[in-house]
């Protein structure tokens, strides 16, 4: 798990298993194509489809997704959607099955912050529980899997919550707006165009060439 700050009071976070994820996929498309192109030169590029239809959905699937935290609100980068969800539409945090930004209408779960199951818990130590945001705890003071500060889902949503107080207390975000909020999703058309077109061809390849 990486939180990383950025310019103009933007926290990015990105998990690390996902960056070796990426890394991972691309050095498995970049041997296959060299490969390839070695044992039967030029004329086989088009057989490299499904090399590199892998290496797209490397970026695509874990490089490229975030969640950037600012002071407009949180910004979800998914595969194939981007969704703004300001601090006036937002009413819970969850992280049942991945960090979740719940609001009056519609819940926005981040690919880039997943959960961590049901052995979440067994790899925490004291100091994974403590210093969490108030909101984090349930019932005598009881945390979940997916909020412990040593997961995705828990590193993520401790700085959605630490942000989203300090906003709320220095009184820059007004309670009771959130039914008149509106939540900006955007669908990223290129990344499914590209998913569809290297998928196509990748089929192309494998089964009629």
């Amino acid at each position: 798990m990486s939180p990383e700050p950025h310019a103009g009071n933007v926290e990015i976070f990105k998990a690390r298993t996902s960056k070796l994820l990426a890394w991972t996929c691309w050095a498995v498309a970049a041997i296959g194509i060299i490969v390839t192109l070695a044992v039967g030169g030029p004329r086989n590029l088009p057989g490299t489809a499904p090399l590199l239809l892998l290496a797209f959905l490397g970026w695509l699937l874990f490089w490229r997704p975030a969640v950037l935290v600012m002071d407009s609100g949180v910004t979800l980068e998914n595969p194939y959607r981007t969704i703004d969800v300001p601090w006036d539409a937002l009413v819970q945090v969850d992280t049942r099955y991945a960090l979740t930004l719940m609001t009056p209408h519609k819940k926005y779960p981040a690919w880039a912050a997943p959960a961590p199951g049901i052995w979440g818990g067994r790899n925490a130590r004291p100091e994974h529980l403590r210093g969490l945001p108030e909101t984090t705890y349930g019932p005598g003071s009881s945390v979940r899997p997916g909020d412990l500060r040593n997961t995705d889902s828990g590193a993520a949503a401790v700085l959605v919550r630490a942000r989203w107080r300090d906003l709320v207390e220095s009184g820059r975000v007004e309670p009771g707006r959130a039914e008149d909020t509106a939540v900006a999703v955007r669908i990223e058309w290129l990344r499914l165009g590209g998913t569809i077109v290297l998928a196509a061809a990748s089929y192309w390849a494998i089964f009629i060439q």
